[in-house]
């Protein structure tokens, strides 16, 4: 357990469990989604878990699945380990370190899943990203969107271009992409945009299919 078991005379183990608020809003919306996308059985490659608490989700609510976390940062590894230790998901795999923007590598998935990474990454992360699973998955396999996003002749919500503004002044390499850009980006890899899904809180999903070689 990462809480740690008190010794006398030791100090408690560190928690290094991070926790994202918007897992809690958002997991169920995902996982009622992922539900009738993902296949039966396989291996699903989240990129950009955090602080690994959707991992640990939706490794409980499909059981018949192998989940893979992944993240570039050694923090965020590391969260998401200390998460993986407390559930005890035999189909929960060890986190390993992947940057979007890299070299993917060679191993098997069955789908993948992305959240909240695309608008808080430079474009090249979401180029990467569409690039790995354009090489990576099955014909006919799932890659799967969350996050804010925008879109021509939809008006975007003041709370949406406000959280864009603060993005870009944080990191100008940052911020919310265009529905458009992305379903061009994906294409160009073999990517299909298969729909677009409403979410709460003024986010979407989007599903890209791999299309036949």
């Amino acid at each position: 357990m990462t809480d740690g078991v008190w010794i006398p005379g030791a100090a408690p183990a560190e928690d290094r469990r991070r926790h994202a608020p918007a897992t809690l809003r958002n997991r169920d919306a995902i996982a009622a989604i992922l539900r009738d996308e993902l296949p039966a059985s396989g291996v699903v490659l989240e990129v950009a878990s955090g602080s690994g608490e959707h991992a640990v989700h939706f490794a409980q609510n499909f059981p018949d699945l192998d989940w893979q976390p992944t993240d570039p940062d050694p923090a965020a590894l590391a969260s998401i380990a200390a998460w993986r230790g407390d559930a005890d998901l035999p189909n929960l795999l060890s986190p390993l370190q992947l940057d979007a923007a890299g070299d993917w590598p060679a191993t098997r998935v069955d789908a993948i899943l992305c959240i909240n990474m695309v608008h808080i990454s430079p474009w090249e992360a979401t180029l990467g990203l569409l690039r790995g699973a354009g090489a990576l998955l099955p014909t006919g396999g799932l890659l799967y969107l969350y996050g804010p996003y925008l879109r021509d002749g939809v008006e975007t919500a003041p709370s949406n271009l406000a959280f864009d503004a603060s993005l870009r002044s944080r990191d100008p390499r940052w911020g919310i992409r265009a529905v458009e850009d992305v379903v061009a980006a994906a294409a160009a890899q073999g990517l299909r945009f298969d729909r677009l899904i409403e979410m709460p809180a003024n986010n979407l999903s989007l599903l890209f299919r791999k299309d036949l070689p």
